[in-house]
């Protein structure tokens, strides 16, 4: 670690892991809610293209990935714990488990939103330490502590981005897409995520996605469900004021 500044703000400089190649990830290898952070990361400008939102998106990227495993069952539209015990292994998803167990019952829809920060930073954190993003804590005013990121491996996102525009635009038939590259997609889709698709690619892709949308809920009714309630939410939260 290194410290850089001096007077009011002081940076201290965090390398997680400087061997690491920046290659393309292996498929099924980061979680659909990484998958999606990163997504949503301009590698042109080195910026996030929308910090309003992309809280919103993780969540909804969590929480398909928790009923894909099983591990939330869709009790007449409330997210609802398979049980009190199980478990992922995976930071990110084991903890909005726990916060959906500990907390009174909601809509899928309602779960996007609420407490959606939380994600965010836990899959930050976590895509800092597998050395995706670099991390610096700052102190403003040399008191409140602060962490910013800047990404780390351009290509992997890169990648990543090829991967879902082939998915989007085809020619790879909806019925040989992978029900969670399908989600991925069909998610951002409804986030409005720039950095995938513009506003006119969602009305000339309008069929595909459809489609899409279709195949993400092939693990069956949860994740149909599911996936039905996160993308209406993500819609609602990206339409302008107003509209």
């Amino acid at each position: 670690m290194s410290t850089v500044g001096s007077g009011a703000e002081t940076v201290n400089r965090i390398n997680v892991k400087p061997d690491l190649e920046e290659a393309p990830v292996p498929d099924g290898s980061l979680s659909l809610p990484a998958r999606l952070y990163l997504l949503a990361w301009d590698t042109t400008r080195d910026e996030l293209t929308d910090t309003t939102h992309v809280d919103h998106l993780v969540r909804a990227g969590a929480l398909t990935e928790l009923a894909r495993r099983g591990l939330l069952l869709d009790d007449d539209g409330i997210a609802t714990p398979a049980d009190l015990d199980s478990d992922t292994g995976d930071a990110v998803l084991d903890g909005l488990l726990e916060l959906v167990r500990e907390s009174r019952p909601h809509h899928w829809h309602s779960w996007v939103p609420l407490h959606a920060r939380v994600t965010l930073d836990a899959v930050r954190e976590q895509l800092a330490a597998d050395g995706y993003l670099r991390a610096e804590k700052r102190r403003a005013l040399g008191v409140f502590p602060t962490v910013e990121y800047a990404l780390e491996r351009v290509a992997v996102v890169d990648a990543l981005r090829a991967e879902a525009r082939r998915i989007l635009e085809g020619p790879v038939p909806v019925a040989e897409v992978s029900d969670r590259d399908a989600a991925v997609v069909t998610l951002a889709a409804a986030a409005e995520l720039r950095t995938l698709m513009s506003r006119d690619e969602r009305g000339r892709y309008k069929d595909r996605l459809a489609d899409l949308a279709e195949r993400s809920g092939a693990a069956g009714p949860v994740t149909r469900k599911a996936g039905e309630e996160l993308r209406a939410a993500l819609t609602r939260a990206a339409a302008p004021a107003g509209a």
